[in-house]
């Protein structure tokens, strides 16, 4: 049975940090193709959106602008299991918040999220002010 299962989330106020873990069960990320995993946010009364996104076995990264250099995602070494370190948290940043695999278009420079086949719950963040 396929899962991904997130957690991590909480309560912080403005400046701090969280980490956020997603594990995946019944498969191992970048198997069997060279694709990529990301991170997901809902923010209240919006759509769901990607905000980053790495390739399992290339490593290359994307961040969208509005959690680039705060967010870091990264991937243990069993490929099992995803983070998303989260520093400098802003009230924005405040929603629910999703893994997803697999993401075939993650590059260095774009990412384009489609056909995620497996998604995990979403861990809510709120950051108050």
């Amino acid at each position: 049975d396929v899962q991904l299962q997130a957690s991590g989330g909480g309560s912080v106020q403005t400046g701090g940090s969280l980490r956020l873990s997603c594990k995946a069960s019944g498969f191992t990320f970048g198997r069997p193709y060279d694709d990529g995993v990301g991170w997901f946010r809902q923010s209240p009364g919006k759509e769901r959106e990607g905000i980053a996104c790495m390739r399992v076995r290339e490593g290359p990264t994307y961040y969208e602008d509005s959690v680039k250099s705060r967010f870091t995602i990264t991937i243990n070494d069993a490929k099992d299991t995803m983070y998303l370190q989260m520093d400098n948290l802003k009230p924005e940043d405040t929603g629910v918040y999703y893994c997803a695999a697999p993401i075939s278009e993650c590059y260095d420079d774009y990412a384009y999220y489609y056909g995620m086949e497996y998604w995990g719950e979403g861990t809510q963040v709120t950051v108050s002010s």
